[in-house]
């Protein structure tokens, strides 16, 4: 038996603390920004006023409250200074940001990707930066990290160009590859390349990983560290299974050599011609500047991304058509699950509105609107934890998606391709004026139900008749079993020779009966009456 340190409570109740503790350990996290930018202004006027220009032997504020802050949490001097200009950042650049960590409204983490990512925009637009951001989240009930590192680089992207060119060239100047051998016979890996080359890169791997047998018995991490050595070595990555029959044990075959890797981008048609800047998407990588996508845009196959047009016969099919996959990926870039930010390519394409394969026509219609992407993990949780105390999903006209929880709680989560690209948004049409009559609503609603029940009743009747035949046929045999017990007690082995009971002498029955047991069936009722 399991003992527990806690008592069980309602789940409920749980995921209350749990949310309530989550908002509080934001504000403290707020709390303490604000005494670290206090004292970063106390270091920084005072190793200002021992000397206006000490010139390279000023210990700095920075440098002062840095030490401090380690020595007071513990953390090493590199994480004491990205908390120290975290602070900063939220102090001079960011105040609605803080305001909304103030509030419980955003995590540590979240806020620290923002200041990671928008410190090289400059000071006279950080301001825009800073209200566009804060009023995006402020919005948003749920998100997951590609999310946010995603809305973050549009922004910037959006309202500083040159801040967004200049960590790109930054970034690229500091492109390295090195390796670091280990005790263990192996070695670490660590490298920064660009954008183009990384997604290529991942698109081969995977794809070279792909093509081995189901019986390969190395895991997946595995097989991507031996598919990389096979791509440094330029060979083939050959299948471990051990059957000669493998396609791909030997390495000259046709099926693993010259894998291609091919790699999205998804962009505004203007974009690609020059007439804008407006940012792109790469898959695999994030945002990328507007002249990144005309570079990639030259040599590419260039494929228009709309909406597609789904016929009849198309939407009643289990199937969606290789346009309206492509669109649902290409509209939702991530599970769309709360807080999940796997890839929409190798996600799930899920009816959010469960197909009726008896009969496609009354619901869950194969159509760009009705589909959603889900990593398999978020896909089976669906699956076979649904219903009135699982999860249950809702899409809306605009591709929002409402979550419900087991417990009642609701969470929205919005299609990334959407908010990058208000293009493939769905306009909004005209309602259309219904006349209701709850008159006729009600007499309809009746007589669904009563259609129901008259359909049911006689199904309950018969299980009624079969669980007191099931009771009756146990309470006999446990009297018989009984009787058996007070022969063998006064007489012992000896058999009785009463002819009113001769079942006395069966051996015991069992008490319980088996899931398929039936009442035998009742004698036949005879022509003519027995006189």
């Amino acid at each position: 038996m399991v003992e527990h340190t806690f008592e069980p409570a309602d789940p409920g109740v749980s995921l209350a603390v749990i949310e309530e503790t989550h908002r509080e350990e934001s504000k403290l996290m707020a709390r303490q920004m604000v005494a670290v930018a206090d004292l970063l202004a106390i270091r920084t006027s005072e190793a200002e006023g021992i000397d206006p220009d000490p010139g390279w032997s000023m210990v700095t504020g920075f440098t002062r409250t840095t030490a401090e802050v380690g020595a007071a949490l513990n953390l090493a001097p590199v994480e004491a200074s990205k908390l120290v200009a975290c602070a900063e950042a939220l102090d001079a650049r960011l105040p609605k940001i803080f305001a909304l960590l103030a509030d419980g409204r955003i995590d540590f983490p979240s806020v620290r990707c923002i200041v990671t990512r928008t410190e090289l925009v400059d000071d006279g637009l950080i301001g825009q930066v800073d209200e566009a951001l804060a009023e995006r989240i402020g919005r948003w009930q749920t998100w997951s990290r590609t999310r946010l590192v995603t809305t973050v680089d549009s922004v910037v992207h959006k309202v500083d160009p040159e801040a967004a060119k200049e960590r790109r060239a930054r970034a690229d100047g500091d492109r390295y590859v090195s390796t670091t051998a280990q005790p263990d016979g192996t070695a670490r890996l660590r490298g920064r390349i660009s954008a183009t080359a990384a997604a290529a890169f991942e698109q081969r791997i995977s794809a070279m990983v792909n093509l081995l047998c189901p019986n390969d018995p190395r895991t997946m991490d595995q097989r991507r560290a031996d598919a990389f050595a096979a791509v440094m070595a330029g060979r083939n990555l050959v299948c471990d299974c051990g059957s000669d029959e493998c396609p791909t044990r030997t390495e000259d075959t046709e099926q693993s050599r010259g894998v291609l890797a091919v790699i999205n981008v998804i962009a505004t048609d203007t974009t690609v011609s020059g007439e804008s800047e407006q940012p792109g998407y790469l898959e695999g990588y994030g945002v990328i500047g507007a002249d990144v996508v005309r570079e990639i845009a030259q040599d590419a196959a260039i494929r228009p991304c709309e909406q597609p047009t789904v016929t009849e016969a198309q939407a009643h099919r289990y199937q969606p058509t290789a346009a309206t996959a492509r669109w649902v990926r290409q509209r939702d870039l991530t599970c769309r699950f709360p807080g999940c930010d796997r890839k929409a390519s190798i996600c799930d394409l899920d009816h959010t509105t469960p197909f009726n394969h008896a009969d496609p026509a009354s619901g869950g219609l194969t159509v760009p609107w009705g589909l959603a992407a889900y990593c398999r993990e978020h896909h089976r949780l669906k699956t076979f934890v649904s219903g009135s105390n699982g999860w249950r999903d809702e899409q809306l006209a605009d591709g929002t998606i409402v979550w419900t929880s087991p417990t009642g709680r609701e969470y929205r989560t919005t299609p990334i391709g959407a908010e990058l690209f208000p293009q493939m948004r769905p306009a909004c049409g005209e309602p259309t004026p219904r006349k209701r009559s709850r008159q006729r609503e009600r007499k309809t609603r009746v007589k669904y139900l009563r259609r129901k029940l008259a359909v049911q009743r006689p199904v309950n009747a018969a299980q009624r008749r079969l669980d007191y035949a099931r009771k009756r046929e146990i309470e006999h045999r446990k009297w018989r079993n009984q009787s058996r017990r007070f022969l063998i007690l006064f007489k012992g082995n000896e058999p009785s020779k009463s002819p009113f009971a001769t079942w006395i002498n069966e051996p015991f029955e069992p008490e319980e009966l088996p899931p398929d047991w039936r009442p035998p069936p009742l004698p036949p009722i005879p022509d003519d009456p027995p006189f």
